[in-house]
């Protein structure tokens, strides 16, 4: 029978940027499931107006028409938006603040 001895290597601790951009994490999620038009483009701005130039912003909304919606009101601002995907019903947008 073999005993376990540990690691035999020690990796760098991983520090919180490192984790956000391996997987890939917002600065921001913003809650709008079950809103109707438009409180999940008036959640959106609230939460893009607390973070500041640079970081992420991702919403999770189950509104049918904010995909167009969305894209819509990132194209009117200087926002990027980074991702944009249905996943189960839910539409999940990533906006870089500009």
């Amino acid at each position: 029978m073999s005993t376990w001895e540990g690691p035999t290597e020690r990796d760098e601790p991983t520090t919180s940027r490192d984790f956000k951009e391996e997987y890939k994490m917002a600065d921001i999620v913003i809650d709008a499931k079950g809103l109707a038009c438009p409180m999940p483009i008036v959640k959106a701005k609230k939460g893009i107006d607390s973070i500041q130039s640079g970081q992420t912003m991702e919403l999770h909304t189950t509104d049918k028409g904010s995909m167009n919606d969305f894209k819509a009101w990132v194209n009117q601002t200087n926002h990027e938006l980074v991702e944009a995907k249905e996943e189960n019903g839910v539409f999940k947008f990533v906006v870089k603040k500009g």
